[in-house]
């Protein structure tokens, strides 16, 4: 789960830096943070249904990476408009 939630933002981190070269880098990217987010809440019914979490705890961090995943695609399409564009 931390190697999985840490790849979210150095993905991120590292597709931004790669953004001056071109887009489609940085869209690589953040599809790969967008698998790790989605890859954290597989990791979250785990938790959940071995007893490491309770429903309370996760429905607030399975939420949250719901807006991570939400935020990840809108950033994506504005990505892909502008090179449309």
């Amino acid at each position: 789960m931390r190697r999985a939630s840490k790849s979210i933002c150095v993905n991120i981190a590292e597709g931004s830096a790669k953004q001056h070269f071109s887009n489609f880098e940085f869209s690589r990217f953040l599809n790969i943070a967008l698998g790790s987010s989605e890859e954290m809440r597989e990791w979250l019914k785990f938790s959940r249904e071995l007893g490491y979490l309770n429903s309370d705890q996760f429905n607030l961090w399975h939420n949250e990476y719901d807006e991570i995943s939400k935020m990840l695609y809108g950033l994506m399409k504005r990505l892909k408009s502008q090179k449309a564009a």
